[in-house]
């Protein structure tokens, strides 16, 4: 759980990446992308009931946006892509509620192996430095000294290893995009995760 002041301090200064694992319903006999988008649940008139679920200390991480990110706190919330996925993975599990964020920031790349290049070059090397600066700083806008941090895939998790392995124990997941379906992806995280 996390205070109202601190909730608040996450949407205001980490709006552009951040988000949290709690998403709405889908509905029963509709699509698994159904009411992704939906993010009333970070409304201020309704986020109070939600604050029990937010987990600070444990930390989802993904690469970067796949594409500009328009409202507060919607990182890993539409309907596109894979992460209807993780909303299924982590429902009623002790990850529901973690902390999400991308370890780059405000860069749209929705090829991976392209961002991994210009990591590569000079301003790629400078763009990774200052953004895991600003991770740190999320960490401790958190309010957690020794949280568990989870990258999906490879990439993600070769730059806090590179970065942060001295300092921060991280787990990989197998990427939410991953040709995989909702089922064999829980099956993937669950395994790794042991729950």
């Amino acid at each position: 759980m996390i205070s109202h002041k601190i909730f608040k301090k996450i949407k205001k200064d980490h709006k552009n990446y951040a988000s949290w694992a709690i998403w709405a319903k889908e509905r029963k006999e509709g699509k698994p992308t159904d009411n992704m988008g939906d993010l009333s649940i970070f409304d201020d008139k309704n986020i109070t009931k939600h604050l029990k679920q937010l987990n600070p200390n444990i930390i989802l991480v993904g690469l970067n946006i796949s594409k500009e990110i328009r409202e507060p706190l919607s990182n890993f919330h539409g309907s596109n892509g894979g992460a209807y996925k993780i909303r299924y993975a982590f429902r009623d599990s002790p990850y529901w509620g973690a902390y999400m964020t991308d370890i780059l920031k405000g860069y749209v790349q929705p090829k991976a192996m392209k961002m991994m290049k210009h990591l590569k070059t000079e301003e790629g090397k400078i763009l990774e430095k200052d953004n895991v600066e600003k991770f740190i700083v999320e960490i401790k806008d958190l309010g957690v000294k020794n949280p568990t941090i989870i990258a999906f895939g490879n990439d993600a998790h070769t730059i806090l290893n590179r970065n942060i392995a001295l300092k921060y124990k991280t787990i990989r997941l197998p990427h939410y995009s991953s040709r995989t379906n909702k089922e064999e992806y829980r099956s993937q995280v669950r395994s790794v995760l042991g729950f």
